[in-house]
């Protein structure tokens, strides 16, 4: 008998499963996918995928599908609460919500009044910035960022100053028709559905490889072609090899860089003048590159150009060199070749080269051809798109490391070296990107004046010195000092630094700390033990540092008890959202794409939605734009109302579809009273496909860049050259070597000038460097599940049965030196303390890491969970013992431990050593805090769900279909198997 053999049978159909059906957008992560939720005598009987929605098709994940226990937590926060306790203790009182908005209007009114500054507004992982961030600018604080600081702005930072563009959000890959994928650094966690239904298009295609470089072997690079276990920190030594390997083979798309990169524009080479490194430029200042034509300097953006790629030459009297020139002078260094790179990152030279082979062949052998004709910027005309099937994607892998800025731009400018942005089977933009490199936003200055709005954003781009927030002394401005000195490009402020800062006052103290959805006591913190301090530390008189702080999460976290004033927030499933296109969009490289939430269950306790709450608040202290004339709220529905009335610019509101009065317009139009439903009748989302002929090489695209114009994407219709060498850093690192008006202070000269190289760097990351070596010979790196978000998932009833408790996993190798075996204990140590886990071995890891699920240890006493629950005694967390500052060096500055261009947390530069644990020692892990005082206790037993919504069988009957998933894998090894790929057969040749 042949166990493998389908046997038919005849089942009953699903029965009738749900009385009313209502879409949504789901948020048990940030992939935003659409959903239907099915419910039945009102409560919520199932939610499945909807097949009609761009981002997910239908397909749904175990986070997902377990909304359902989201909403039916019994962490969830019932009332407003204030402390009537010590911090920490637990012990509020609950009060009304006309109380509770009272005081918050007098704490933020007060400051208000006094200076705006005192106010540090930090939000966690919310999807309105758009919203939060006009808020801080109506209040007047500059101190305001969400979370990107300690997740992923070294992504997006390094795509907006090299092409424009960035991964993830901003970018995606075309899986549809690349033949060569990698994946650097990407764990199983951010956008899963979108990249399972990508690898699951191009792993069913013939001729088609998946390469995965990531230190440890899961999800996604569990199912690569080839896993690449680099390591940690060293993803830009292996791209610097594979640029090596390419331009020794001359295997570079020139005519693309001739085009559309700044490759030939001239860079003037004198050192120690005041414009050294700067780009020489027309009298226009539009920059020149040689023709090699004309023998002269013209305009680089000249139709008719044959540029030079090299060579040195004088021009009006400056010696100069195209900066692709300085581009392959460094990577074509001895120090870059993949035999020098193999030691540090672990990746065999033989193995660097056959890659780098293999995307030259990709990329210039097995072009794709679209025959559609197009209209570049120039007004040139062109037959059809040539794609270079060579793409890429990174995430916080690569991001959070010290030197991860660096890392992000050099796999860009490997993509613009290969040909493949924007192209098709390459990477392409999502809208509204392509964006100027950079966006011409500015973070605003704080007011001198109080009681003001800012004359801008909060958060910005900076280009030079002029827009550092600074004092006249070069000392930051802000509280988490972003945009200074010590962080110039932190782009999404630092959150992980905002408590340190302030309970030590510096640069300064606060009067009040709102923060929302950010789980700063636990597992958002670098150092929790450090953190708890911050919340909790006293003056000399016996009051809190930070005086005041409030806070807004739907759930019982282990931050609620270290906070004043608690403002419930409902779950997403029960208030209206927008994921608008002023802020992260649902859109795809076809085109433009938001959504909404709206409530699908009605409130069943005393509790309001965030985004209403701000708005009210907003009211209540008269914050333009919220109040009318006669001071009256101007959103009196509250964030429904705010997101089909409130206008950006004019005709520019938070959504894009079914505006103009009648619904006709998109993008830009009048307000449209009936918006909402227009969303709601086409399943809670809007998406405008570009027809093919606008859908590449958008950075040139004519036709693009005009609709992106119209659409009030971009300012100007202007060409998008990719920044390969950025002048813009130049400028801060001339600043630092004594010339210009605004230069940083002595302390920050040489790190400035070192950090600040135009073209990417590598270095090791500062933790390793400093508490590495061979006391602590081990990497430790954290990942979130795939099917666990966050805190709020990792509470989940239905995703808990997946993963309760979390170990430490280690290569065999590396435990066979420590005498480990499976479900030992171990000490986790390095100088700043130790954490106690029990250990996993596995093979799919470097030999020198061990890593661990993140977010699945929690704190007793939270999350509403038994008191007996695993994720209290065999949970654990690394925070314990990574830190948030580094170790001054003797006499020198102390920095955060941060990417020093962006401010990035460097939550992946730990070191540790491992010692086994005596059996005294095992069973529990370690630090174990005083459990919080809980305000309700976790279910007593297991939490069921649904028998009451159970249908009755219909009686329908539908036979059983023929299932063999990854045939390839099976086929080699179990007879009466058919090859193929995924579940399709391969045809007989």
């Amino acid at each position: 008998m042949n166990p493998f053999e389908t046997v038919r049978e005849e089942v009953g159909l699903s029965p009738e499963v749900s009385d009313e059906v209502k879409t949504s957008t789901c948020y048990m992560c940030a992939c935003r996918c659409g959903i239907k939720v099915h419910l039945k005598n009102g409560a919520i009987r199932y939610i499945e995928g909807n097949p009609d929605h761009p981002v997910n098709k239908g397909v749904l994940c175990a986070k997902g599908s377990a909304g359902i226990m989201h909403q039916y937590s019994p962490a969830k926060l019932t009332k407003p609460l204030l402390r009537v306790g010590e911090r920490g203790s637990g012990e509020f009182r609950e009060i009304e919500w006309d109380e509770a908005l009272g005081l918050a209007t007098e704490w933020l009114g007060e400051v208000r009044r006094k200076d705006p500054a005192k106010l540090a507004f930090f939000t966690g992982r919310d999807q309105s910035q758009s919203l939060t961030g006009w808020w801080a600018t109506q209040f007047g604080t500059h101190n305001f960022a969400a979370h990107g600081g300690f997740c992923s702005v070294n992504m997006a930072a390094g795509g907006l100053y090299t092409l424009g563009g960035a991964f993830w959000e901003f970018g995606e890959p075309d899986y549809e028709r690349t033949l060569y994928h990698m994946m650097f650094g990407v764990a199983d966690d951010h956008d899963s559905n979108p990249i399972k239904l990508g690898l699951g298009n191009l792993k069913t295609r013939p001729g088609t490889k998946f390469v995965s470089v990531n230190p440890v072997r899961t999800g996604y690079s569990a199912i690569a072609d080839e896993w690449v276990g680099i390591r940690p920190g060293t993803d830009g030594l292996f791209v610097f090899a594979l640029i090596h390997e390419l331009l020794r083979a001359e295997k570079i798309d020139f005519a693309s860089l001739a085009r559309y990169s700044n490759a030939p524009w001239l860079v003037i080479r004198e050192p120690g003048a005041a414009d050294d490194g700067l780009f020489l430029r027309h009298e226009d200042g539009g920059p020149l590159a040689w023709c090699l034509e004309q023998g002269k300097a013209i305009h680089a953006n000249a139709v008719h150009i044959k540029p030079a790629f090299a060579g040195e030459r004088t021009v009006n009297g400056r010696k100069v060199v195209p900066s692709f020139q300085i581009l392959a002078e460094r990577y074509l260094a001895d120090e870059f070749s993949p035999e020098a790179v193999a030691e540090t990152t672990g990746v065999p030279a033989a193995t660097t080269r056959r890659i780098a082979a293999e995307l030259a062949e990709t990329a210039f052998e097995k072009e794709i051809v679209i025959d559609e004709p197009w209209v570049d910027a120039w007004g040139r005309r062109h037959k059809n798109f040539v794609g270079r099937p060579v793409s890429f994607h990174a995430m916080r892998g690569i991001s959070a490391h010290s030197n991860g800025f660096h890392t992000c731009r050099a796999i860009h400018i490997l993509q613009a070296l290969l040909g493949s942005v924007d192209c098709p089977g390459g990477w392409r933009y999502k809208a509204p990107f392509p964006k100027p490199i950079p966006p011409g936003v500015k973070a605003a200055w704080p007011k001198a004046e109080a009681g003001v709005p800012l004359d801008g954003p909060p958060l910005g781009f900076p280009r030079s010195p002029e827009d550092l927030i600074v004092d006249q002394h070069g000392d930051p401005l802000r509280i988490d000092k972003a945009y200074s000195w010590e962080h110039p490009l932190a782009l999404h402020g630092l959150m992980h630094m905002v408590l340190h800062n302030a309970a030590t006052k510096d640069p300064y103290g606060i009067d009040v700390l709102f923060m929302f959805m950010a789980n700063m006591a636990w597992n958002s913190s670098m150092n929790i033990p450090e953190t708890l301090g911050y919340f909790t530390k006293k003056d000399e008189s016996g009051e809190y540092v930070i005086p005041k702080i409030i806070y807004s999460d739907a759930f019982w976290s282990e931050t609620v008890p270290y906070c004043d004033l608690i403002l419930p927030d409902t779950t997403y499933l029960e208030r209206w959202d927008c994921i608008s296109m002023l802020d992260r969009p649902i859109s795809s490289a076809h085109g433009g794409g938001d959504a909404i939430r709206q409530p699908v269950l009605p409130l069943d306790r005393d509790v309001r939605p965030f985004q209403t709450v701000l708005l009210d608040l907003g009211a209540r202290l008269g914050l333009p734009g919220m109040t009318n004339p006669d001071g009256s709220p101007k959103f009196l529905g509250g964030y429904e109302d705010y997101i089909v009335n409130h206008e950006r610019s004019p005709g520019v509101g938070p959504l894009s579809g079914w505006r103009g009065e009648d619904g006709s317009k998109s993008g830009v139009g009048a307000v449209n009273p009936n918006q909402l439903e227009r969303y709601i009748e086409h399943g809670c989302f809007w998406h405008e496909e570009l027809p093919l002929s606008a859908q590449f090489m958008k950075y040139a695209n004519r036709e693009y860049l005009d609709y992106a114009t119209k659409m009030k994407w971009i300012g100007h219709a202007d060409p998008i050259t990719f920044q390969l060498y950025n002048e813009d850093l130049q400028k801060f690192r001339l600043a630092a070597q004594g010339h210009g008006k605004v230069q940083p202070p002595d302390e920050h000269r040489t790190r400035i000038e070192t950090y600040f190289d135009p073209l990417p760097i590598w270095y090791q990351p500062f933790l390793e460097r400093d508490e590495g070596g061979e006391e602590f010979p081990v990497h430790a790196l954290s990942q979130r599940p795939m099917h666990m978000y966050h805190s709020w998932g990792s509470q989940n009833a239905w995703l808990r049965q997946i993963t309760n408790a979390n170990k430490l996993h280690m290569h065999r190798d590396l435990a066979s030196r420590h005498d480990l075996a499976d479900d030992d204990w171990v000490w986790i140590e390095n100088g700043r303390g130790r954490v106690k886990a029990q250990v996993r071995l596995v093979t799919g890891v470097n030999p020198s890491v061990v890593w661990t699920w993140n977010a699945i240890g929690k704190r007793k006493g939270a999350w509403g969970l038994d008191k007996d629950s695993p994720e209290f005694t065999k949970g654990f967390l690394l925070n314990h013992i990574i830190t948030e500052k580094l170790l001054p060096e003797k006499g020198g500055k102390e920095y955060s431990n941060s990417d020093p261009v962006t401010g990035q947390a460097a939550w992946y530069d730990l070191r540790v050593r491992l010692k086994k644990c005596s059996a005294e020692e095992a069973d529990e892990t370690w630090p174990m805090f005083e459990p919080l005082a809980k305000r309700m206790e976790g279910p007593q037993g297991p939490l069921e769900y649904g028998k009451d919504l159970q249908g009755e069988d219909t009686g329908g009957k539908e036979p059983l279909r023929d299932f063999i998933g990854q045939r390839q894998a099976n086929h080699s090894w179990i007879s009466g198997i058919r090859d193929g790929r995924g579940n399709r057969v391969r045809e007989d040749s």
